[in-house]
């Protein structure tokens, strides 16, 4: 908690002191303008391999090239998972499925309904079947780190994700939360022109969320005029219907244009939600803001009429195949980061054109969208291709 707590502080204090002359902009970024540095709330962790002096003799390349022996079976991985609900994991899930698939092993999901709880007991319950690695998804170290060590103890690598897991030989995956939250909070800001009233939807508990919150912190700091007014969020069996009922409370406290001016979402469940809500009121004064972008929600937020004008986000397919990749190469025993981190980039309505297009079309829109290409050895594609018969 001490280092969190002293990283948030770092964090606060660098975008304060790097983002300066912002204010009363109100010019929106160019599709081809990457975030700059002093943009990023926290450097990715994702490890950049150094170019060699000279280029690799062919043994060497087919040496690196073979299928690891530990690799020669199919591999049973397990997924642990604290939500099972909403399109972003259904995404996630599906790339975790996909990789694992393609390398000829398979996948176990071991839902914990929204229990931390019962996320440690289904952690111990993949231990004891001996699966080959376990996958972690939104746990925390306080009640995760027990059975995670046994895991260990048992030689099962693990990787996990959005989670505060700490422990020697864990490796963990994240979207870059800080990241995310200034990308998406500046082009409010920008829009804003650095003065309004927002509404914000947030909850507690997640490690995103958490981190998230720190840039909220900072943007208030960094833009005094621009006034939070209300605040919900919970995560329930239906998170974007207990959204909508949350904001339609704040349409009737807010009725006149200018009461409200802008919905902020650190979810895409919240901005469904939020959406929804606009949609049925008729209010077309309000946008939102947020974090998430899935291939369900695309036909929304490319809508004419559609609210949602920006999301700061990564491909879920991607997170979850790189999860999946990190695993395997643990498993090859390879020499794995201790963190990876997938650069998220901002997406606005105004990239895209008005007829529809797929997920996958994105990264014709928004430059650097589009597969990662982290955790990637010379071997999976012989293990792809081997798998295939």
């Amino acid at each position: 908690m001490k280092k969190l707590f002293s990283f948030s502080i770092a964090v606060l204090l660098f975008i304060l002191s790097a983002c300066t002359n912002e204010q009363g902009t109100s010019s929106s970024p160019s599709p081809s303008a990457s975030p700059s540095a002093s943009e990023s709330a926290a450097p990715a962790s994702s490890v950049a391999a150094s170019p060699s002096a000279s280029a690799p003799s062919a043994e060497t390349s087919a040496e690196q090239a073979a299928i690891p022996e530990k690799l020669k079976r199919p591999l049973r991985v397990a997924l642990v998972t604290r939500i099972t609900t909403g399109s972003f994991f259904a995404q996630y899930s599906q790339g975790v499925k996909d990789q694992v698939e393609a390398f000829g092993g398979e996948v176990k999901i071991y839902d914990s309904n929204n229990d931390l709880s019962k996320m440690a007991s289904n952690i111990e319950a993949a231990v004891n079947e001996k699966v080959d690695a376990v996958l972690v998804n939104n746990g925390t170290a306080q009640a995760l780190d027990p059975a995670v060590k046994k895991a260990l103890d048992a030689g099962i690598p693990v990787v996990s994700y959005d989670s505060d897991l700490s422990l020697p030989g864990v490796t963990s995956i994240d979207q870059d939360d800080y990241l995310l939250g200034w990308q998406s909070l500046k082009q409010l800001a920008t829009d804003l022109n650095g003065e309004g009233k927002i509404g914000v939807l947030w909850v507690a508990g997640y490690l995103p969320m958490e981190r998230r919150q720190v840039i909220i912190e900072a943007f208030q700091k960094r833009y005094p005029n621009i006034q939070e007014v209300a605040r919900a969020g919970t995560v329930t069996s239906n998170t974007a219907l207990d959204t909508q009922a949350q904001v339609e409370a704040w349409l009737k406290k807010f009725p006149e244009k200018g009461d409200l001016d802008a919905i902020y979402t650190t979810w895409n469940e919240f901005t469904r939600g939020a959406y929804q809500a606009l949609k049925q009121a008729g209010r077309k004064d309000i946008p939102i803001y947020g974090i998430d972008l899935t291939e369900e929600d695309l036909p929304l937020f490319q809508a004419e009429d559609s609210p949602w004008v920006a999301a700061s986000a990564t491909n879920p397919t991607d997170i979850g195949q790189v999860q999946a990749r990190l695993a395997y190469q643990k498993v090859a025993g390879e020499t794995v980061p201790s963190g990876v981190s997938i650069e998220p980039r901002l997406i606005l309505k105004s990239y895209l054109p008005k007829e529809p297009i797929s997920f996958s079309d994105l990264g014709k829109y928004v430059p650097g969208w589009g597969s990662s290409d982290a955790a990637k050895s010379l071997w999976m594609d012989a293990l792809a291709k081997g798998s295939k018969g």
